[in-house]
């Protein structure tokens, strides 16, 4: 094995490069949401922008820290670092404080560190460990073992309560399907989650009849291949069992808040000034952002506290004010490179572990990248999702930092290897 002579040698320069050019809009846009010239300050870190740049630099601290160990100690580490994390989620439920209504922090003074963050980097090197030793033989059981990895997390996580960040866990479904999962079982999630929608616009009553239809149908048309008459029959059964069941999770396991945001974006509500506000007022300060935007600073919804939880949640909403739909286009095509640079290092790693792990990353981000910027235009229900380097929040920077630059570090380990 082949020593390096820096930190620094072999290390994908662009990934860095886009990761720092992200930071800084961050904490840019972060300044922009919470500028406040009367009380404006460098030294007070009590202040938003001013704990972004604490954590940005607490973060290349840590990713300097990363850089510097033996790329053969990451995987071992993967099990403790999981077992820390779920003991974590099972103490902020007991000793976490509540903010915004979730009990998912916990406090040391004017900082907070939220376990569910980190968890989807302790579920990303868990995953990567369990099926980096995958074969053909033990697929099926390295997969339910993985499945039930991600599980957990996601169970400790909805309790908080934090809807969003436990729905975050269903992006490992592309790590599956690119590690050998059929393309039938990524059409039936999916399917699950269309069929979900329309039992909320549809009766299901109707859906069901109409749904059986369609199965009889399909049954008549393949009526030379009877051994699959039972196969469509159950697939059916099952369909029309989940859409008789979807009333009954959308009024007992969702919150009213999550309820009443699903049905304005369904169109079956409106209302502007109460539940819907937030994303009313953010689809107003990027529409008057026009083509070039105000400019920094300049954003009249942003400084006068138009859209609340700017600079977490709605952030998107700062940089299509200030900049305009150039800029939004600009910055969306940046994430967009940076996401797409996470998959050409993952295709290119030679060990398994890594490659998992570089696709785990990518397609967390890319699933908070994409419902983030969704929520702020409407197309998706506000479930709190912040968007990676971007938001304000000190536990979503370091825990997507540290993926980043063991994911750095990874991919410099594939030189050392002969």
């Amino acid at each position: 094995m082949r020593k390096r002579n820096s930190i620094f040698e072999g290390i994908d320069w662009s990934v860095l490069l886009l990761y720092y050019l992200l930071v800084i809009i961050g904490f840019f846009s972060v300044l922009a949401a919470v500028y406040n010239p009367d009380t404006f300050s460098l030294s007070n870190l009590s202040l938003n922008y001013n704990k972004q740049m604490i954590f940005i630099i607490a973060s290349t601290v840590i990713g300097l820290l990363i850089l510097s160990l033996e790329g053969r100690l990451i995987e071992p580490l993967s099990f403790p670092i999981y077992l820390l994390t779920l003991g974590l989620l099972v103490a902020v439920l007991f000793l976490g404080v509540k903010i915004s209504g979730a009990r998912s922090w916990f406090q040391f003074g004017a900082f907070s560190l939220q376990p569910g963050e980190f968890a989807k980097l302790s579920a990303s090197m868990m995953v990567a460990a369990i099926l980096a030793g995958a074969n053909r033989k033990n697929f099926n059981k390295k997969l339910f073992l993985a499945i039930v990895v991600i599980a957990i997390p996601a169970l400790l996580i909805l309790p908080q309560p934090d809807l969003g960040s436990a729905i975050v866990f269903s992006s490992f479904l592309f790590v599956f399907y690119r590690e050998g999962l059929p393309l039938f079982y990524v059409l039936i999630f999916i399917a699950l989650g269309v069929f979900f929608i329309l039992a909320l616009v549809i009766d299901p009553d109707i859906l069901s009849v109409v749904l059986g239809g369609m199965g009889v149908f399909v049954a008549i048309l393949l009526r030379r291949m009877r051994r699959v008459w039972l196969t469509i029959a159950a697939v059916t059964a099952l369909l029309v069992l989940f859409i008789q069941s979807v009333d009954y999770a959308f009024y007992n396991l969702l919150e009213d808040r999550h309820r009443n945001r699903i049905n304005i974006m369904l169109g079956k509500a409106h209302d502007p000034k109460g539940i819907g506000y937030n994303t009313h007022q953010s689809m107003i300060a990027i529409g008057s952002g026009g083509v070039w935007g105000k400019g920094f600073l300049q954003g009249t919804q942003t400084k006068y506290d138009f859209v609340p939880e700017q600079q977490t949640d709605f952030i998107f909403c700062t940089i299509g004010e200030e900049w305009g739909f150039v800029g939004s286009f600009l910055f969306i095509s940046l994430y967009l490179l940076f996401i797409y640079r996470i998959f050409v290092l993952a295709e290119r790693q030679k060990l398994a572990y890594a490659r998992i792990f570089a696709y785990s990353v990518g397609s967390i981000i890319f699933f908070h990248f994409t419902v983030n910027i969704a929520m702020t235009i409407g197309l998706f229900p506000v479930i709190g999702i912040p968007l990676p380097f971007i938001s304000s929040g000190g536990s979503s920077m370091l825990a997507f930092s540290m993926m980043i630059f063991i994911l750095l570090r990874l991919d410099t380990y594939r030189q050392e290897i002969l």
